[in-house]
Parts: structure tokens; sequence; C-alpha cells
């Protein structure tokens, strides 16, 4: 099957749309990515959900090695989004990991600043499984107490980075997970722990 994006580009992305900012909004809970999209091979479809929704000829985008080391993604994401894609994370607007395990550090993409601090890196890092419940013990905005959730696998040593990225607030990147059909939220104001 050739790859596509979304059939109805205008609803698709605003299920998208919400979705994401639901997840955002209250960490610590699963929202579905309703959308129908054949992206290339090496490219989750809710990688390229995201992508399709939120970046475009403004928002630079940077791709982890097997992504960017594929001619049909980029070929795919310029095409569909008109976004630029960046080899500096630094640059980025948004951030699409494909594999936990080649994610760089946190600290590499654009936090912000004071005065701006939304000019930060939104992460999009597709991983095995995500669920709620057992796990990591989430808490702060949006949560009421605490929420437990997992992610199955992590990036390296990201519990650690994360308390650093937390810490810089309003600084900081944010993060949204997915794994089948799935994406839950990892604001820079939520406060993360290992049970």
């Amino acid at each position: 099957m050739a790859a596509h994006a979304f059939a109805n580009p205008v609803f698709d992305a605003q299920r998208v749309f919400r979705a994401a900012m639901n997840a955002l909004s209250r960490p610590g809970t699963l929202q579905t990515l309703d959308c129908d999209i054949a992206p290339p091979a090496s490219l989750p479809a809710e990688l390229a959900a995201l992508a399709l929704t939120l970046a475009d000829h403004e928002t630079p985008l940077w791709l982890d090695a097997t992504l960017a080391g594929s001619r049909e993604v980029t070929d795919y994401l310029r095409f569909h989004t008109g976004t630029p894609i960046t080899a500096n994370p630094r640059e980025a607007h948004f951030a699409l990991v494909s594999d936990p395990a080649l994610c760089p550090s946190l600290h590499s993409f654009a936090r912000g600043t004071p005065d701006y601090p939304d000019r930060s890196t939104t992460m999009f890092v597709h991983t095995s499984r995500i669920s709620v419940g057992d796990g990591l013990i989430l808490s702060g905005p949006g949560i009421r107490g605490t929420a437990t959730m997992s992610i199955d696998p992590l990036p390296p040593a990201f519990a650690r980075e994360w308390i650093a990225n937390r810490a810089l607030f309003p600084c900081g990147v944010d993060v949204l997970f997915t794994a089948n059909g799935m994406v839950t939220g990892l604001p820079r104001t939520t406060m993360m722990e290992a049970r």
C-alpha cells in the first residue's frame, strides 16, 4: 500500500490535536490517536499523525538517526507538512524519536528562555508500551493527587534528566509518548519518580 496522509486533513488533524492537548493537560492519562494514515514503514503512524498535525513550514523538525536516514520519511514529512528538517536538536520545535534507545539527552534540545519559554522543543517519542498503572508516579498540574504510568522502554537516563528538566521551569522540553495507537503526555511541570 502506498504511503498516504490524512484522508480528511481538517477533521483528522483536529482529532489528533485534541488528543495531544488532552494528553499534555492531563498527565498520566491515555488518549487515542484516531487516524487513518499509512506513513513510510520506518515512521510509526502515531509519530506521523502528530507531525502531520503540528509541524508546518515555520516549525523545524528533528529526526532520530533511523528516521533521518530514510529518504522516504523525510520526503513524506516535507511533502505533507512543509516542515524544514534540521540536524541540530537545539533548532527543533518538534523532535521525532522512533526508538527510545537512540534518544539523545533532553538537554540536547531547545529549552526556551525565561522571556520565551514556548521556544522549546516538544518531543514525540515512540515506545513499545504505555499503560496506566505501575511504574512511574506522576504529580503536578493536571493530576489530582498522583497518577501512575508505565512507559516501556524509557530513553536512557530519562528519569534523572527529567528531574533536571523540570527544575528549569518555566523553561524545559515537553514530551509526548506514543504506542499502539495511544498517546500520553509529560509536560515540563510534571514531577516524576519511579515506584
